[in-house]
């Protein structure tokens, strides 16, 4: 059974007079440990459908279902716990608090939920040392490079253990070989986790490195024919 699902997903923005319609009866099924890949042209859609599947943002019709639990039945609090207890993100531009240290980063979402400050400080700790960034704990964003300040990011996404990640362009602002290493370091953390997880890149390199690739175009969601898949990629 597909453990995230969304259906017949409608989202529409007024734009001046007009209304702009990004999403049309858009469906997608990803399976419980299943990376799945979202490709398409800039502004075609696919920071909003990542908003929308993670409880950021809610739809005009239809439903997202993280196991099972129906994102468009909740309440606004009900829905925030939610998704800060089981949705990880990563943005293009990590959003990290220039004033905190990268330990306090990516502590933040479990200082919001309350996790007793010891118990959250050993997790974030443990998160940030897999991720290759055990000596720079104490460094503040301003002290990190861009790839750096990416990774704290994704611990900070991955720190409250939850069942889905959702990253939105994650390496789009990287030079070629810090992102490859990034890239390399979410396959490797969707792996050890069992995370089922959807990434929007403009990297056909990552996008081919996932299960599953899908072209958003229309607002409809459509396969990508398999040159894209890692399997064919890389065995031919």
């Amino acid at each position: 059974m597909p453990f995230l699902t969304a259906n017949h997903i409608n989202k529409s923005y007024h734009v001046g007079t007009q209304r702009l319609h990004v999403l049309r009866d858009l469906d997608l099924a990803v399976e419980p440990g299943e990376m799945v890949a979202v490709v398409g042209a800039s502004g075609v859609g696919k920071s909003t459908l990542l908003h929308l599947l993670g409880g950021l943002d809610r739809s005009d019709s239809g439903s997202v279902v993280i196991g099972d639990t129906d994102l468009a039945t909740m309440p606004d609090d009900a829905l925030t716990a939610f998704r800060n207890k089981r949705v990880g993100f990563v943005f293009q531009f990590h959003h990290l608090l220039p004033e905190f240290t990268a330990l306090e980063n990516a502590e933040m979402p479990l200082r919001i939920a309350r996790v007793h400050p010891a118990e959250s400080k050993r997790r974030a700790e443990a998160v940030l040392q897999r991720l290759g960034l055990a000596d720079r704990l104490t460094h503040r964003p301003s002290m990190l490079s861009g790839g750096e300040q990416q990774r704290v990011a994704v611990a900070r996404a991955l720190v409250t253990e939850p069942s889905v990640l959702l990253a939105d362009e994650p390496t789009g602002d990287l030079d070629e070989r810090t992102a490859e290493t990034l890239h390399a370091l979410l396959r490797e953390m969707h792996q050890e986790r069992h995370l089922s997880s959807v990434i929007a890149t403009h990297n056909m390199h990552l996008a081919a490195s996932c299960d599953r690739v899908l072209r958003l175009e229309g607002g409809r969601l459509v396969e990508q024919s398999a040159p894209f898949r890692a399997d064919t990629t890389r065995n031919g």
